[in-house]
């Protein structure tokens, strides 16, 4: 599997980015059973310049914490069921990795939201990664249901992974 991390901010987070990634990727996948080797980019952006993209490509105009931008068309979320007329679009022809995605998130709002919610930055950090992974698979939130699903999946991964608003994250 691989995950790509460009960090585009002159913001630095006080752990490693990739290991987090690495980690809560990993385990999001395993979690939905991915049957692939997958490819997922990850960008590290300020408020600036994902307000931007939220305005670009969601018409919001607004920062936000997290942006998904998900590569594969779910028929129905976590299924990784992939049509043979599809494969070109959703495969790495080099590597064979299906590529799932790209997430953008703003440090500001990653140091932002620990310090207002109570928890270390990389809990946060590791919060967004693994919400952002889960619209990468195919699943939203725009119904209470939906909503809910997602919220018991995040923090199951998470506490999988003894990543808890009180441990901060298994990394330390």
């Amino acid at each position: 599997m691989t995950f790509y991390v460009e960090n585009e901010t002159d913001g630095e987070l006080p752990f490693q980015a990739e290991d987090v990634v690495k980690l809560v990727c990993e385990a999001v996948l395993e979690a939905e059973n991915c049957p692939y080797e997958v490819q997922v980019n990850v960008v590290l952006t300020d408020n600036a310049g994902i307000h931007e993209l939220n305005r670009e490509y969601r018409g919001i105009d607004r920062e936000t914490d997290v942006l998904s931008f998900p590569n594969v068309d779910f028929s129905e979320e976590g299924v990784f069921e992939i049509d043979e007329d599809r494969e070109a679009d959703y495969f790495d022809p080099d590597t064979g990795e299906l590529l799932l995605g790209d997430i953008m998130v703003s440090v500001e709002k990653v140091f932002q939201q620990a310090e207002s919610f109570g928890h270390s930055v990389e809990r946060e950090f590791a919060f967004l990664v693994a919400h952002s992974m889960l619209h990468l698979c195919g699943y939203d939130h725009m119904e209470d249901e939906e909503r809910l699903v997602m919220e018991r999946k995040q923090e199951a991964i998470l506490q999988g992974l003894n990543i808890t608003r009180e441990q901060g994250t298994a990394l330390r």
